[in-house]
Formats: structure tokens, C-alpha cells, sequence
């Protein structure tokens, strides 16, 4: 009876030890999380952005001051740099070693028409950042303005710093036709149905040979060599 006791007694202070020892873990366990939740961010990444800077995407996540991490829970980041009107998507991660990432996604620029910049969002902004390096439009493209943007944000960032004017020329035939000014002094006529063959543009000019020419995309796929 007495072994029986000892043994009954044993089991007991066993699970009492092996309680103590967990009470204990998660005792340390929270203690640890509410330092690391309580603890500033130690480091804001940007990536993605190519006009507008680190220092305006971390003032327009509230982020500025590196307050504690758990902080970063209570504010909607992802929403308040998506209020900047170049912004189209941001992803934002948070890491419990003080790190927080963030991932942007801009609006395309598109050209400059009537002094003011173009987004592939279809805004027109003012063109505070000086941009210099899309092409301007000429003429009134009003009617098709719309369409002209969603077609141009499908050329290629390679191939859209090529061009330097736009001109709207559109002809019996094709009402959406362009007449594009290229950089290299050649010339591009384009319609909107069929602008993204304007990405085979490199591979085009290299069969002129050093050549200056009218390229015609609009129909034919043809080159009218100048001169």
C-alpha cells in the first residue's frame, strides 16, 4: 500500500514540475512576443518604384517615425500609398525580425499631351518629377483618348523611349492611325489595332542596315527607304 502512495505521489509531483515548466515556457514565450511586438521597426524596404523616392513611399505608409512593430497591424500602409495618384498596387510584409518590405507598382507614363503628363491609369498629371524621357503628342487625339492610352501602355518601355513625337494621322482608310517620330530619325505609321507589333521595333530596324526609312505598321509591314 505504501510503494502504491509513493508512486501516486511521484506522478503528482512529476506533472506538477511538468506544469511548472510549461506555465514557465509560455510565460517566456509571451514575455518574448510582446518585446518583439513592442520593439521599433528597425528597417523600411522599397522596391518597385521608379519615380517616385524611398523617402515619399515610407512618409505615405505613416511609417516615417518607426514606431513598434505592432504598430504596422493598426495602420492600413497598403492604403495609404495607394492615395498617391502613381501608385496602381503595393504589397507590404512584415517580418518579426523589425523589417518591414515594401513592394510597389506604378502607373506607367505614357507621353506628355497639353503640358501635362499621361498614366496608364488614364490621369493627367502635372509633370512635377520631369519626366523627359516618353514621347510628346502633337495634335488633339481627344475622341480616341481612351483607347490611344490603354493601346500606347501596351508598347514596351525599350520602345517607347525610341519615340520622340506622336502625331495623329488618320487617313480614309483608318481613323486610328499615328504617325510616330522616332528618335533614330526614322518614321513609324502605327494604328491602334495593331500597336503592340510596334515592340518588334529593334528587330525592325536592324534589317535597315543603318539605313533611314518610313516604317508602315498600320498596313503592308512594309519600309520606305528615305532618300
Amino acid at each position: 500500500m505504501a510503494s502504491k502512495k509513493n508512486k501516486k505521489k511521484k506522478k503528482k509531483r512529476l506533472k506538477l514540475k511538468i506544469t511548472i515548466f510549461l506555465i514557465i515556457v509560455l510565460l517566456t514565450v509571451v514575455a518574448l512576443a510582446i518585446h518583439v511586438l513592442h520593439e521599433p521597426i528597425k528597417n523600411i524596404y522599397v522596391t518597385g518604384n521608379k519615380i517616385l523616392s524611398d523617402k515619399e513611399i515610407i512618409k505615405l505608409s505613416e511609417l516615417g517615425d518607426y514606431p513598434p512593430y505592432i504598430n504596422t497591424y493598426f495602420t492600413d500602409v497598403e492604403s495609404n500609398i495607394k492615395e498617391n495618384i502613381y501608385v496602381k498596387n503595393v504589397t507590404v510584409k512584415r517580418k518579426l525580425n523589425g523589417k518591414v518590405y515594401i513592394d510597389l507598382e506604378e502607373y506607367k507614363p505614357i507621353c506628355i499631351y497639353n503640358d501635362k503628363l499621361i498614366l496608364s491609369s488614364k490621369k493627367k498629371v502635372d509633370n512635377i518629377y520631369n519626366i523627359n524621357y516618353v514621347p510628346y503628342v502633337i495634335n488633339d487625339i481627344d475622341k480616341l483618348y481612351d483607347k490611344f492610352v490603354e493601346k500606347f501602355s501596351l508598347i514596351n518601355d525599350d520602345i517607347l523611349v525610341k519615340i520622340s513625337h506622336i502625331e495623329y494621322a488618320p487617313n480614309d482608310v483608318d481613323n486610328e492611325r499615328f504617325l510616330l517620330y522616332m528618335v533614330d530619325k526614322n518614321y513609324t505609321y502605327i494604328t491602334l489595332s495593331k500597336i503592340t507589333k510596334l515592340n518588334k521595333y529593334n528587330s525592325i530596324v536592324t534589317e535597315l542596315e543603318g539605313k533611314k526609312g518610313i516604317i508602315y505598321l498600320d498596313s503592308g509591314d512594309y519600309v520606305e527607304i528615305k532618300g
